[in-house]
């Protein structure tokens, strides 16, 4: 769609009701909406307009952690938030997540606090290391995809769940570009990166994430896990700073980052 050009949504109860959106995320609405529903659009309508995307999320504490030493992390952030995390749930095909997160976790990545369908879960488990007993392998409510390297013995661990395979880098740790051009061989083609930490900054640092969700609560850890491992800068006008809006979550802030609109990502 073109800059100049528009689309009209309709309302799927109220066919009087509807949104004039245009392609540069600007909307307008047929009728008075209230401060709650037009927080709602301005929030998730950017997330409608690409058929393509990728989404990052994490949720920290004001001192920047994600978890305490010991992993334990529910919840650092309140009920809206979480509310927030299942309805990004639904705009996606898949959910991506560490094989920490859900050793940690044990989480369903699962569509029930809004209405809407499951994604595809993801995890990205390189050695096939995780409990066939998590969540994600046993309640049958989605598709798990298992991420991991070729075996490179005969002897290597059974998988559960649907696998694909993808060589690691270097580093040993696989490409986030390779991932999501796997996903997009099977259909995924709009993704969410839900956590933990590392892997988020691992998309973060490859450049290839449209939008990141930075969710702060008003509370302080003081040492734990933190919410992001970047590349070292030198300076300050080498810092990624993406535009930026901000949303009230009952007491936490949400940070949207829209990081198309930033060039400096992996600074040199």
């Amino acid at each position: 769609m073109a800059e100049h050009d528009s689309a009209r949504v309709r309302h799927d109860f109220r066919p009087d009701v509807s949104l004039q959106v245009y392609a540069s995320g600007r909307w307008e609405a047929s009728c008075e909406l209230t401060a709650e529903a037009r927080d709602l659009i301005d929030l998730y309508l950017p997330l409608q307009l690409h058929a393509d995307l990728v989404v990052a999320q994490l949720g920290q504490s004001l001192d920047g952690r994600i978890a305490t030493e010991s992993g334990h992390s529910h919840y650092i952030t309140g009920p809206a938030d979480i509310t927030r995390l299942h309805r990004l749930r639904a705009l996606v095909d898949a959910v991506i997540v560490g094989a920490g997160t859900v050793d940690a976790d044990d989480p369903h990545l699962t569509v029930r606090q809004v209405e809407g369908e499951n994604p595809v879960r993801v995890i990205l488990d390189r050695d096939a290391r995780l409990d066939p007993r998590k969540h994600v392998f046993t309640d049958g409510a989605a598709r798990t995809l298992v991420v991991r390297r070729p075996p490179d013995r005969s002897n290597a661990p059974a998988v559960t769940g649907d696998v694909v395979t993808i060589s690691t880098n270097s580093a040993d740790e696989f490409e986030p570009r390779a991932i999501l051009e796997a996903l997009r061989h099977e259909g995924y083609r709009r993704v969410l990166v839900e956590g933990g930490g590392f892997t988020v900054s691992r998309f973060v640092r490859a450049g290839v994430v449209d939008r990141l969700h930075v969710t702060v609560a008003p509370i302080l850890i003081g040492s734990g896990r933190p919410a992001f491992t970047l590349e070292p800068i030198e300076t300050l006008d080498q810092a990624l700073r993406p535009r930026s809006r901000l949303f009230q979550l009952g007491e936490d802030l949400l940070f949207d980052l829209d990081l198309r609109s930033s060039s400096q990502i992996c600074p040199s």
